[in-house]
């Protein structure tokens, strides 16, 4: 099933996606306009969401504004060179550990909503990740149960403002800069996906192939991922992982291309969909409310 989060004539709901369009969760229903909230619920999405929309007249997808499916996930946690080839672009070495950094929670942005080049920073690069959706509150994992706590996955943009990345090694503030985390386009529950390491990554910039590669290319699995974060903590519903990225970015290439305004980056990946966002020059305004 594809869980999308959408307004529709001046509503927000969610929706399931299919081949016919998107069949909105009617008013009447109890189901939030909120995926985070619906699975903290612990309620099955293909009975609940399934049932709340099986008399509703599907429309066309053109009709409908896709938001974030996830909008403001409790956490969003994200794993750094985890592809060989995207460690061997960048100089480094592979590390014996796996590297993990916090993306804050305002860079979450639409599947097709405009990514800032802040007025900080000409060095923003692009980053397509598979990114998987936590259902379930969870601790000590092991790899072998890790499914158990998947919703779904979603396509997800890294992006990255690589001056400010390399100031310090939490990797923080280049990571998370508003509209720097565009996810999308629904949200695939994990029955549909039969194996989440042999999906096929490919970013394209203004039509330009810059990343095309394999899930099955990780170096740390999505079940090693899970493993080792829960040792040290709780997941819980709503909570985002980026797996990664593979190599092609822009920061590696002779010379660097960097993200400007009116780019359009494009990320795909098989059995997914696709997010695409233009770059637009920020505006910086005080904001105090």
């Amino acid at each position: 099933m594809k869980i999308a989060r959408v307004v529709y004539k001046g509503r927000e709901s969610l929706a399931v996606v299919d081949e016919a369009g998107g069949r909105c969760v009617p008013d009447s229903s109890d189901i939030p306009a909120d995926l985070t909230r619906l699975l903290r619920r612990g309620v099955d999405l293909q009975t609940s969401i399934g049932t709340a929309v099986r008399d509703v007249a599907p429309v066309s997808l053109d009709d409908v504004s896709l938001l974030a499916p996830v909008d403001l996930p409790g956490k969003i946690l994200a794993i750094g060179l985890n592809y060989r080839a995207h460690v061997a672009e960048t100089g480094r070495e592979v590390s014996p550990h796996q590297i993990w950094f916090n993306k804050q929670r305002t860079c979450i942005a639409g599947p097709h909503d405009a990514i800032d080049k802040p007025v900080a920073s000409d060095k923003v690069d692009y980053e397509g990740e598979l990114v998987a959706v936590i259902g379930k509150r969870c601790r000590h994992v092991p790899a072998a149960r890790a499914h158990e706590v998947i919703a779904g996955y979603m396509v997800g943009n890294d992006v990255s403002v690589r001056d400010w990345q390399r100031r310090t090694p939490t990797m923080q503030m280049g990571k998370s800069f508003d509209t720097h985390g565009p996810v999308g386009p629904w949200m695939v529950t994990a029955d549909e996906i039969d194996d989440a390491q042999s999906l096929t990554i490919t970013t394209l910039v203004n039509g330009e192939q810059r990343q095309h590669a394999s899930t099955s290319e990780m170096i740390h699995t999505l079940p090693e991922q899970i493993e080792h974060l829960t040792t040290a903590f709780t997941l819980e519903p709503g909570d985002l992982i980026f797996t990664g990225t593979p190599e092609g970015v822009g920061a590696a290439m002779e010379p660097p291309h960097f993200l400007k305004d009116g780019d359009v980056v494009r990320i795909d990946i098989t059995g997914i969909g696709a997010i695409e966002n233009r770059v637009v020059n920020e505006v910086a305004t005080t904001v105090v409310e």
